[in-house]
């Protein structure tokens, strides 16, 4: 098995947002605990990181086997 050592591998790029949402949960759990939590701040944090979702789900679909018709 050969590794793709390409750094804009999608394979790459989907590790890299699946950090970037994993550090952005916890930002947000932290910031929702402090009694003067910044409600837009939360808000734009919790829009960044649907739209990680939604990136890393469409490279997952392009990294997925091609079905047999």
């Amino acid at each position: 098995m050969t590794t793709n050592l390409d750094l804009h591998s999608p394979q790459r790029q989907s590790i890299a947002l699946q950090i970037e949402h994993a550090d952005l949960n916890a930002l947000i759990d932290v910031l929702n605990t402090q009694a003067h939590g910044d409600e837009l701040r939360i808000r734009r944090l919790k829009k960044r990181k649907l739209a990680l979702r939604d990136e890393i789900t469409r490279l997952q679909r392009l990294l997925q086997p091609k079905e047999p018709a």
